[in-house]
Order: structure tokens, then C-alpha cells, then sequence
């Protein structure tokens, strides 16, 4: 993948290649050793994925210009990594010019969200996102745990695992808590 980004880029007159890294430390390391223009990271990456990354160069260079490209679609993700100071999120099936115009794009500090990307975080636009108690609980049935040990593992009542399993599930519009789990990871909610 990163062959044929780096022969795209390339093949752009009005661009360069100035680094490439294989995981999120060493993107943070590039990035403080180039300071490019733009940088285009991944979501999953070894070592610290790319919203950490992502955190990580905005902390210390707030006015860096970074593009998403990823196979993740979930608009909780997309709405992170924007929140984070992301400046264009793009799937790896992106054409190569979505590809170059969202480099361009950011470069001139624009904002991109393309295709299919646009159409999920739309869609969702009006849906409550899930506060950090109940991704605990989720993250706990996601795992196989039943109501009593969640209860247990987050210091409350099993009546408070509850309450909160009805607020996932009407929130993703789910039918049941394995539903709930299914759409949470499809969205980017949950790793999968």
C-alpha cells in the first residue's frame, strides 16, 4: 500500500514524498523530523494506532495537516479522528485523484470527507454518540460478560448495568445487547 501511495504522490507535480513510517511511534517521529506539509496515517497501526498518533503530532504541532486513509468506515471513528484535528478522511479504496485532491485539500487547510465516508456520518448525524459509562458496559458485553459480573468489574448495581444497556441499545437502535455489540463495531464504537 505504501508503494503505490508513494508512486502516486510522486507522479504529482506539485508534490513530494518527504518520509514514510510503519507504525504510529515512528509517524510521531517523522512527523517532528520533516514537519510536512501533510501527513497521511493510518487508523490501525502497531505500537500506537492513528488517532493516538493523531493526538500525539496535534499536542505538539497544533497546526499540522493530517489525512486519514484507513479501511474503517465507522462514523465514531471518522468523528474522532476529525475532532482530533484530522483534516480528511478517506477509505484505502479511494481513488488515487480523492486521494491527491484530499492532500491538496488539507494542504490548503481544508476539510474532506468523501463518498461513502460523508454518507455514514450523515446519517448518524442526529444520533447520540454513547458517553465513556456506557462504551464500558458495552466493551464488557462485547467480551461475553453477563449483566451481575459488569456490575461487579464497574462498581454498580446491576439495576445501573441495566439502565445503561437500554440507553445503547436505543441509541444504536438495537434489538438486543449482541445487536447492540454488532452495530457499536460496524460504526467504530468498538474495535473489532
Amino acid at each position: 500500500m505504501r508503494d503505490g501511495l508513494r508512486a502516486a504522490i510522486e507522479s504529482a507535480p506539485d508534490m513530494t514524498v518527504v518520509g514514510e513510517a510503519s507504525d504510529g511511534l515512528e509517524s510521531v517521529e517523522g512527523f517532528r523530523a520533516h514537519r510536512p506539509d501533510v501527513a497521511l496515517l493510518d487508523l490501525q497501526m502497531p505500537r500506537m494506532d492513528g488517532l493516538q498518533a493523531i493526538a500525539e503530532i496535534r499536542r505538539e504541532f497544533p497546526d499540522a495537516r493530517l489525512v486519514i486513509l484507513t479501511t474503517y468506515p465507522g462514523d465514531a471513528r471518522v468523528k474522532q479522528a476529525l475532532a482530533l484535528g484530522a483534516m480528511a478522511y478517506l477509505l484505502k479504496t479511494s481513488t488515487r485523484d480523492d486521494i491527491l485532491q484530499a492532500i491538496r485539500g488539507a494542504a490548503l487547510g481544508r476539510r474532506v470527507v468523501v463518498g461513502e465516508i460523508a454518507r455514514e456520518v450523515a446519517s448518524h448525524v442526529d444520533a447520540d454518540m454513547l458517553t465513556a459509562k456506557e462504551l464500558a458496559v458495552l466493551r464488557l458485553v462485547a467480551t461475553g460478560h453477563g449483566n451481575r459480573r459488569i456490575a461487579e468489574i464497574l462498581c454498580v448495581s446491576e439495576d445501573t448495568v441495566k439502565a445503561r444497556l437500554k440507553n445503547i441499545t436505543a441509541k444504536l437502535g438495537a434489538s438486543d445487547r449482541t445487536h447492540a455489540v454488532t452495530i457499536a463495531i460496524r460504526r467504530g464504537f468498538l474495535d473489532s
